[in-house]
């Protein structure tokens, strides 16, 4: 499926071409990366605008910050929450996740998560292989997912 037609917002605008936001968290990039490469065999690049942010915690308040731009369709935030073993992971992971559901729901542009947290995670080749895989697979599925949303949506006038 690719995502080229024009899109309705509703209030007598329309984009000959719809965009959408692709952000991702730089710790673990090699592995992160791959959901842009995921996101972008369903959405052609051309359609996409890539930004990176430091880490996890900050893919909220920029998601919030382009999606306040009207300029996107949808936004998709990638992240790989790990246990650093100084922290607890999970509560940054959380914070993350409800973030980004915060920020959709005050600007009413869909922000997808790509933010993933294994139970275990270890540094290795075979491990590395195993989520870049991963990683690839949900990139799709967010892909189709902000399709799918920003279909639904026009066709109810949000």
């Amino acid at each position: 499926m690719i995502a080229l037609g024009d899109l309705s917002l509703g209030k007598g605008i329309t984009l000959a071409q719809t965009r959408y936001a692709f952000v991702k968290a730089a710790w673990h990039a090699d592995i992160v990366d791959q959901a842009l490469a995921g996101f972008q065999q369903i959405i052609p690049d051309a359609q996409v605008d890539v930004f990176t942010v430091p880490g996890a915690f900050e893919l909220p308040l920029f998601s919030r910050d382009l999606a306040r731009t009207g300029k996107y369709a949808a936004v998709a935030a990638a992240a790989f929450v790990v246990d650093g073993g100084i922290y607890r992971h999970e509560f940054v992971a959380q914070a993350v996740v409800q973030g980004l559901m915060q920020a959709g729901l005050e600007t009413g542009v869909p922000i997808l998560s790509v933010s993933l947290t294994p139970h275990h995670y270890q540094e290795t080749e075979h491990h590395t292989g195993i989520f870049k895989d991963h990683f690839v697979q949900k990139g799709r599925e967010a892909a189709q997912a902000a399709l799918s949303i920003v279909d639904a949506r026009a066709g109810i006038g949000a």
